[in-house]
């Protein structure tokens, strides 16, 4: 996801320029650091000198007079910025938004806000304005980002929608991130239309896989957690259609109070149907966006589900299907299903709470998203041993 940053520290030393910029940091203190017209450049000191050629300074506290054009002194709370960072930079805004940080790896480009679904648990609701310049800023930013980036992840609202900028953006990173391994989260309806997803094939990526999400074995069922009328048939569709072109697929699952009923039946849906999907993601459920809004009709404590997660896990697996389950502590987990929990949750949305101080299992969980603060399950409990110990 782009992560809007706070502008409290972030102010103009020179003249501003017109129109937002991006840029890739680089550090003063690196040797091989040397001007361009892409670059922005990290000043640490107050006494740090401004060679000539940079695209912009960054200084990282506050600083006298610099006396140089499109220089910038933040705050504490910009201090992760650093070498290899892409950032935008919005003079009249006095705003800095994190394109990709080359520390985490939890990269997301968000390419669009327009979505063709209305998911009632949605954690980035629809908006149907035209925000092209997404697009246009990642364009810039891709041949900016080290090579050696692991993984980055492409989300909306709904990335198909771009169409044919879409595939374009999946061929310029192939391009310029060879070796980095692209996941596209997509509803995948728009991938109904075979010609479409064999444009997505044809790039040819060497490590591309999308994530789409189906919600039940029952059409009408999958169609009213989307909001969307045969929206069911569309995405299978889709599925079907990216796999003939040999693309990737990941199947995933948000688990809340309409949908936990039917684990057990989705996954022998998919372990008769699906079996050829490259993954299954059973996900825990965010308390942003919709599902904040939704939390009373939504929320179900994870310890409520355990019977009819162990059931779809144990069905998955036993067809020689990849499954996964993201968003949930281990503490609330039944330990049969520890073997397939993952460490998933974004560090700048990441928390711990009192109780998982001295966890024994603490650097194996994922923790909490921050909105936990809203409701979380009632079996949360520190473990003092690889098996759970309520005392």
């Amino acid at each position: 996801m782009l992560v809007k940053l706070s502008a409290r520290g972030l102010r103009p030393v020179g003249p501003l320029s017109a129109e937002p910029f991006v840029v890739r940091v680089v550090d003063d203190a690196t040797p091989s650091a040397s001007s361009a017209e892409h670059d922005a450049l990290l000043l640490r000191g107050p006494d740090s000198s401004v060679p000539p050629g940079f695209r912009a300074y960054l200084f990282g506290r506050a600083t006298s007079d610099v006396g140089a054009r499109d220089a910038y002194v933040f705050g504490a709370e910009h201090g992760y910025v650093g070498p290899g960072d892409v950032v935008r930079i919005n003079p009249r805004q006095r705003s800095l938004t994190a394109l990709y940080r080359a520390t985490s790896p939890f990269n997301t480009f968000l390419v669009t806000e327009r979505c063709d679904n209305y998911c009632t648990m949605c954690s980035q609701p629809p908006k149907p304005h035209d925000d092209s310049w997404l697009v246009d800023d990642l364009e810039r930013a891709i041949p900016l980002i080290p090579t050696d980036a692991a993984e980055i992840g492409i989300s909306g609202g709904e990335p198909a929608l771009l169409g044919d900028r879409l595939v374009a953006l999946l061929r310029l990173m192939r391009d310029h991130l060879p070796t980095t391994a692209v996941h596209v989260l997509s509803n995948g309806r728009r991938f109904s239309d075979p010609a479409f997803a064999r444009a997505v094939a044809d790039v040819r990526h060497p490590d591309l896989m999308f994530g789409i999400p189906l919600y039940a074995d029952l059409p009408e069922l999958h169609d009213y957690v989307v909001q969307a009328k045969g929206a069911f048939d569309e995405t299978v569709r889709g599925i079907l259609n990216l796999k003939r072109a040999r693309v990737r697929v990941e199947v995933r699952f948000v688990i809340h109070k309409d949908t936990f009923e039917g684990l057990p039946d989705f996954a022998r849906f998919l372990a008769r149907n699906l079996t050829f999907v490259d993954h299954v993601a059973l996900m825990g459920l965010e308390l942003i966006g919709f599902a904040r809004s939704n939390v009373e009709s939504l929320w179900v404590d994870p310890i409520d589900y355990q019977r009819e997660l162990v059931d779809a896990v144990t069905t998955l697996d036993r067809a020689g299907m990849r499954v996964s389950i993201f968003n949930h502590q281990l503490c609330t987990l039944d330990s049969s299903l520890w073997p397939f929990a993952r460490k998933s949750v974004s560090d700048w949305k990441n928390l711990y709470f009192d109780e998982c101080a001295g966890c024994a299992q603490r650097e194996a969980c994922g923790g909490f998203f921050a909105s936990s603060t809203l409701r979380r399950s009632r079996g949360v409990h520190r473990l003092t041993s690889d098996v759970s110990d309520r005392s």
